[in-house]
């Protein structure tokens, strides 16, 4: 069986687990752990998303005792699998009230679905982490390379959008994966702050980890 749900620490009784709903994407970001290395901590991601609820949950199960946190971050975008994520919420709600569930994300799942997504998951998730990654739309192209139209406006918009549902927002950057690309961290700041979310630079991690 692939990898669904995994963790970082190579032990069966993490605090945090992490949900790899899908190896889709609308990004082809150049920093991204994807395009280095097939793994996470020994885990193969590489999945073609024919699997149910029922899996998900099977392998969440196996790490015991219950984690505090289960984060969906994989080798894709987790909004792109809509639906089955809200089911997992749904059952993670019905079954662990205590457990906090986050989404990290490229922020296009508004543009993509062409309505407020934020909104939908309202109740279901405590927090997102939203990849902001420039503080401009042609350094966040060159970046992440897009598949959809004016993207990093499509990030700030969703950005705000979670801000005003209620969800616990952090936007987030990666710097020091190149010497070529010149991120504005303090522009990035003013932005995430304007919108009403946290901000966090995140340096890179040669193995994502």
């Amino acid at each position: 069986m692939y990898t669904l749900v995994y963790s970082i620490n190579n032990t069966k009784s993490p605090e945090t687990v992490y949900v790899n709903l899908t190896n889709s994407c609308t990004n082809k970001c150049i920093f991204c752990l994807r395009e280095q290395k097939d793994d996470v901590c020994g885990a193969d991601m590489w999945h073609d998303d024919n699997y149910t609820l029922e899996d998900i949950i099977t392998q969440f199960k196996s790490f015991m005792p219950t984690p505090k946190e289960v984060v969906f971050c994989g080798y894709g975008e987790p909004f792109l699998r809509r639906e089955m994520m809200k089911e997992f919420c749904k059952y993670l709600r019905a079954n662990y009230p205590d457990v906090k569930i986050r989404v990290n994300t490229n922020g296009h799942a508004n543009a993509i679905f062409k309505t407020n997504i934020a909104e939908e998951f309202k109740g279901l998730i405590d927090a997102v982490s939203v990849s902001l990654n420039s503080s401009d739309s042609d350094e966040y192209d060159k970046i992440c390379l897009p598949k959809i139209k004016n993207a990093h406006d499509e990030v700030k918009k969703f950005i705000k959008a979670c801000v005003d549902s209620g969800i616990d927002t952090t936007a987030t950057v990666v710097t020091g994966f190149d010497k070529i690309h010149h991120i504005d961290i303090q522009k990035c700041e003013e932005i995430a702050k304007s919108l009403g979310a946290k901000f966090r630079n995140r340096e890179f991690i040669t193995s994502g980890y």
